[in-house]
């Protein structure tokens, strides 16, 4: 008898793994077995051996689609503090850059984040990952930023790594210092890259607090050349990259970030075809965020089209943070990219789940359902998987199996 712990039955599956003319990698009449927290088998029930599965304990899905677990893969959900304010200035005129040269955006948050503690940072973002989480959500990538001193960095990434004790979920973590400038470096950038290069990064990278490093490589951020001196840091410290890039004008960012061969190039809005062409040629990821375009009143959309021609994995992501993105659903965002970028149902899946899978450098473990790869995945009541991104406010999440084990539904 096979030593399986558990099987799926009843399903129609979306695999994602694109192994066919299928988009989707559907297997109509599906069976998942799981063995030890991971996919032991995968394929239709034709194909099982009915030997195989005698005393096996079966969960009938009921038609249900089962789709990998989603991967929200750029955010900032830690966090301290309340920029709802903000949100009505840019509506009564004032653009993203004015808020924050007159003290709010980033900096603003850096003041409430730097005065709480891990447990209070932790309190307040379970509410918002508890509705992320609620929409199939099994694995999430949550950014530090809004310390910008060595201390409250740390807390953040500490808070962000409890997050597993509290919620069934797998957190990545990303050192984030080169965010903004803290006022206590007004007028001295450099000086406040070598903080960061030289104390912060080397700290987190010893306490095993970070999984990566990136940065925000823009007018209002640092310069190219600040950049890649962190880049360089990172890499002696042995941390994979990843880049806030092009979000507002093109400096080059994303060339950089594929240069160091980076995890992911996320924004891009103002990406150029040189960049978008170097993305390509290291592998690295463009990760669009229709949230922040959509809060920014942005005009200028990313270059879906060259990603395409080049070749290039786009994912999706909530951005979720306190600013630019204050979303907590990754389902809208599925439907925002459809309908304000213009990708397909299948590509905007794809975002969630391959592809974000491959931003976090992931690709080993999640994003598909193979046998070897861990056994995380939600259950639907839909028609179709495309149909995960035509409803916006609705849920249709039957059910989420995190490890094998039914941990929502």
């Amino acid at each position: 008898m096979t030593a399986w712990d558990s099987l799926w039955t009843n399903a129609r599956i979306a695999t994602m793994a694109a192994v066919s003319d299928d988009p989707y990698g559907a297997i109509e009449d599906g069976v998942i077995a799981v063995a030890g927290g991971e996919i032991a088998w995968i394929g239709a029930a034709a194909d099982l051996d009915r030997a195989q599965v005698q005393g096996v304990p079966a969960h009938d899905a009921g038609g249900a689609w089962i789709v990998p677990g989603l991967i929200d893969c750029h955010t900032h959900a830690v966090y301290g503090g309340n920029r709802a304010a903000e949100f009505e200035q840019r509506l009564n005129g004032a653009t993203y850059a004015e808020v924050a040269q007159a003290g709010g955006g980033i900096v603003s948050t850096v003041r409430a984040t730097r005065q709480a503690s891990v447990d209070e940072l932790v309190e307040s973002a379970l509410p918002r990952l508890r509705a992320i989480l609620g929409e199939g959500v099994t694995t999430i990538e949550i950014k530090s930023g809004y310390g910008l001193d060595t201390a409250t960095e740390r807390r953040m990434l500490q808070a962000a790594r409890r997050i597993p004790d509290h919620l069934p979920v797998d957190v990545e973590t990303t050192f984030l210092g080169a965010h903004a400038l803290p006022p206590e470096f007004a007028g001295d950038a450099d000086g406040y890259i070598d903080l960061v290069c030289r104390e912060m990064i080397p700290a987190v990278a010893e306490a095993g607090e970070a999984d990566a490093v990136d940065a925000f490589c823009e007018s209002i951020g640092f310069t190219r050349a600040q950049t890649e001196r962190v880049f360089r840091a990172a890499h002696d410290c042995d941390l994979p990259v990843k880049l806030h890039a092009e979000q507002l004008s093109d400096l080059g960012g994303a060339a950089l970030v594929a240069e160091y061969g980076g995890l992911s190039a996320d924004h891009l809005e103002y990406a150029s075809e040189d960049g978008v062409r170097a993305l390509a040629e290291a592998g690295t990821v463009a990760v669009l965020l229709p949230g922040a375009f959509y809060y920014l009143r942005e005009t200028q959309l990313p270059p879906v089209d060259l990603f395409r021609a080049h070749g290039v994995g786009m994912a999706l992501s909530t951005d979720c943070n306190p600013g630019s993105s204050p979303v907590t659903s990754l389902l809208l965002m599925l439907n925002m990219a459809c309908t304000l970028f213009r990708l397909t149902p299948a590509e905007a899946l794809a975002g969630a789940t391959r592809e974000a899978a491959r931003a976090l450098g992931r690709q080993d473990r999640i994003g598909t359902l193979e046998p070897g790869k861990a056994a995380d995945f939600a259950l639907w009541d839909i028609g179709s998987p495309g149909e995960l991104a035509y409803p916006a406010g609705f849920n249709p999440c039957r059910a989420v199996v995190k490890n094998g084990v039914t941990v929502a539904g």
